[in-house]
């Protein structure tokens, strides 16, 4: 008689114990997006288009709230004033965040884990207050003096010319409308702007450029986003302060392999500019 083999259920024979299965990597243990150098460019392509969306997004948004306010005739002299009503300044804004959101959004779901914060390497220490603190305000008050000096010798009235931009943002207002601005440009701003720029543009870079080499790899990312940075405020006499402290948030975030050192400097750095063209003075550069 044949002798009958046993069916599938019959392996592993009896009393043999299983292997167990390899069980996945943790995500913790994973490099972080993006993990590829395709992956890292399309990254930095959802920047650039949800840095245009967002620019479409404001005018719309602006159009949008003065149709609702009556002043839609009149709307391209209020954007030109040396102090904009503040709802002029609030809806540029919101319009030019949703782009900046969306694109941070987009590329972690589409590229990334989805976890976006992590992606973005969002993170704090007890300690990041402090660093940004004091990094903010040597930005301010110490690098930008020094990178303008020489050219203060070409350009008459330099520090007037450098101020207006600021003064478009957060002079003149009064009451209700500088809490609301304060609130925008030191809490908000530094927010969004570092999960975009620091988070979504630079490491997007650091994955382009990560054949270079361990050195200079890192060096391209960080002048790159700080030439993206300096470039994207569209202020061409404030690009050069704005791309050499967009650097040294680069190096903060880089270093630290977080957000939370740069959103304090960012934050510390727009509260100087703005605490000095509030009470009657001038700034070296705009807000960022």
């Amino acid at each position: 008689m044949a002798r009958r083999h046993p069916g599938p259920e019959a392996y592993p024979p009896s009393g043999f114990p299983v292997p167990p299965a390899d069980p996945p990597p943790a995500a913790a243990t994973l490099p972080r997006p993006p993990r590829t150098v395709a992956d890292a460019w399309s990254w930095l392509v959802a920047a650039a288009v949800g840095f245009v969306v967002g620019y479409v997004l404001s005018a719309t948004v602006l159009v949008v709230v003065a149709q609702l306010n009556g002043h839609a005739g009149d709307l391209a002299t209020l954007e030109r004033l040396a102090v904009p009503p503040s709802w002029v300044v609030v809806s540029g804004l919101v319009g030019l965040w949703a782009g900046f959101l969306g694109a941070v959004t987009l590329s972690s779901k589409r590229w990334g884990t989805g976890r976006v914060l992590r992606d973005m390497h969002w993170g704090f220490r007890w300690w990041d207050p402090f660093l940004g603190l004091v990094t903010g305000v040597v930005g301010q008050f110490v690098l930008l003096p020094i990178i303008y000096l020489p050219v203060s010798l070409f350009v008459p009235h330099l520090s007037q010319r450098l101020s207006e931009p600021a003064k478009h943002l957060t002079g003149g207002f009064r009451g209700s409308d500088v809490a609301v601005i304060a609130l925008l440009t030191v809490a908000v701003v530094p927010v969004v702007e570092e999960l975009f720029f620091r988070g979504l543009v630079l490491r997007g870079f650091l994955r382009a450029f990560a054949g270079a080499g361990r050195v200079l790899g890192p060096v391209l990312a960080v002048v790159a986003t700080g030439v993206v940075f300096g470039a994207a405020h569209v202020e061409p006499l404030e690009f050069l302060g704005l791309a050499a402290f967009g650097v040294v948030l680069a190096v903060l975030a880089y270093r630290c392999d977080r957000l939370g050192p740069s959103i304090f400097a960012h934050a510390t750095f727009n509260l100087a500019a703005m605490l000095v063209v509030v009470y009657g003075g001038v700034v070296r550069v705009p807000v960022l």
